[in-house]
């Protein structure tokens, strides 16, 4: 009932930056948490950084200073700011929601996108 669309992958030489995109659709009452989370090749899932509905956010230790998030609730959007990328920034980068539906205020559903290729290499 909804889906999460990314846009904004792609490659990039060591020290470039890239902006990732991500826009929610459907039978939305509410989003709570958005953000993203990464996998690189043969890698676990990792968190890259979370936002809450009221503006906190949490990044992972090593993502502070370099990744920036932000969001925007009225386009159900969150965004991704990436600078000094570093080859083991490689990954598949996929958009996070928290959402609850319209028909079922109280149910918390995790929805994820189908996740968008990083790749830095010179």
């Amino acid at each position: 009932q909804v889906q999460l669309v990314e846009s904004g992958g792609g490659l990039v030489q060591p020290g470039g930056s890239l902006r990732l995109s991500c826009a929610a659709s459907g039978s939305i009452f509410r989003i709570n948490d958005m953000g993203w989370y990464r996998q690189g090749p043969g890698k676990q899932r990792e968190l890259v950084a979370l936002m809450t509905n009221s503006g906190d956010i949490t990044y992972a230790d090593s993502m502070k200073g370099r990744f920036t998030i932000s969001r925007n609730n009225a386009r159900n959007a969150v965004y991704l700011q990436a600078n000094s990328l570093e080859p083991e920034d490689t990954a598949v980068y996929y958009c996070y929601a928290d959402v609850r539906e319209r028909d079922f205020p109280d149910v918390p559903i995790n929805y994820w996108g189908q996740g968008t290729q990083v790749t830095v290499s010179s």
